[in-house]
């Protein structure tokens, strides 16, 4: 027990001696979350807007109104023509255009249907596709209230419609209310993060050691096997929860994400996490030569396919079924999901159980296959 111990302070005083080691470990982690919570969202706002009115009346004019206030849509260009118009698409000086036809007001206040065209820059869909989804809700309210103003002007005899039934849908967002692309991406941070300092670094320091040949004389030491594995492992896991507390630190008092469950639950769902992610760190190193052959493999071969078949980015829903069935084996799809659980749901074990014994069972068999790979090379 004294060997592992002094081990893992020989392993400590070297992260000390190591400033870069340091910056990637303590410094790296604020830089990266604050950068991805301002600039990985998907929230769409100010969307640049050209306007075709040909009807110029007060009604066009209210309903132009509502775009311009709901905050989603910003009116940059009034055009004169369909040509101009789509000179402002085709350039990408606008994403939207809108044209309101000759009679719109006419049309509307006589209880006619009016014809109303909005065009959408489809090169980025996502964008599009909701800008569509603000536009077609601003335009549904807009008729309401058209409609309103009828009913009370004509009196509720004079229309039949008014005998209809009416559904009233009142739509609330739980866990997000606000809907901010930010509050669901940056606790999955927590597990990029992890990744960054338990399977590339460690394969680095073991690869590292290999290069300079001091690897050499730990294997001629009393040490044993298991001793070198764990006094490599347990400095890298005890820095990966100092880097968890960071992002959760920066992610309260930054950003105004609080943790809504149980924190030392997360951490241990952490811990099961790093064994899956230490063992990969493990192997990376046993089929490495080089400490740039470990970087490459590491973040090539192992952590973006994990970021990519998570759903941290990506929705695994709608990726196919054939891809579907391949990220159940992606340890951090499951982490991934227990963070979002717990940080923004406030849920326990007994709604995550699958998810924590998924990550057992996962790491148990990637650390265990991985150490035996290690001491086969010890040899």
């Amino acid at each position: 027990m004294n060997l592992i111990i002094n081990f893992i302070k020989k392993e400590f005083l070297q992260f000390r001696r190591d400033k870069r080691m340091f910056a990637v470990i303590f410094i790296a982690p604020i830089v990266q979350l604050i950068f991805l919570g301002y600039a990985a969202t998907l929230d769409v706002k100010n969307v640049k807007t050209a306007v075709w009115d040909q009807d110029r009346s007060e009604t066009s004019r209210k309903f132009l109104e509502k775009y311009e206030s709901s905050g989603y849509f910003t009116v940059n260009h009034y055009s004169a023509s369909y040509d101009e118009l789509t000179a402002l698409l085709d350039n990408g000086e606008v994403t939207m255009a809108v044209i309101i036809p000759p009679d719109f007001e006419k049309d509307l206040l006589s209880g006619k249907t009016s014809g109303l065209q909005t065009i959408f820059d489809g090169s980025d869909g996502n964008k599009a596709l909701i800008a569509a989804g603000y536009s077609q809700g601003i335009t549904i309210s807009f008729a309401s209230n058209i409609i309103t103003e009828l009913i009370e002007r004509s009196g509720r005899k004079n229309l039949p419609v008014t005998k209809l039934p009416v559904i009233e849908a009142e739509t609330r967002a739980w866990y997000n209310p606000d809907l901010v692309t930010r509050n669901y991406m940056l606790p999955g941070i927590v597990g990029l993060l992890i990744m960054i300092v338990t399977i590339n670094l460690t394969s680095l320091a073991i690869v590292k050691e290999r290069e300079i040949g001091t690897f050499e004389q730990l294997i001629v030491t009393p040490l044993k096997s298991y001793q070198i594995i764990i006094g490599k492992l347990v400095p890298f896991s005890i820095l990966g929860f100092v880097s968890i507390s960071i992002v959760l630190t920066v992610m309260r008092f930054w950003f105004g994400i609080e943790v809504k469950g149980n924190i030392p639950l997360l951490y241990l769902a952490a811990l099961l996490f790093m064994l899956s992610t230490l063992g990969l760190g493990l192997f990376v190193s046993t089929i490495s030569k080089t400490q740039q052959q470990a970087t490459m493999t590491s973040f090539f071969g192992v952590m973006m396919p994990m970021i990519y078949l998570s759903g941290f980015a990506f929705p695994i829903e709608n990726m196919p079924q054939w891809v579907q069935y391949i990220t159940y084996i992606i340890p951090l799809r499951y982490f991934i999901t227990i963070v979002r659980g717990i940080v923004l749901k406030g849920i326990g074990l007994e709604n995550l159980y699958t998810e924590f014994a998924a990550l057992l069972i996962f790491g148990i068999v990637i650390l265990a296959l991985s150490s035996l790979r290690f001491n086969k090379k010890l040899e």
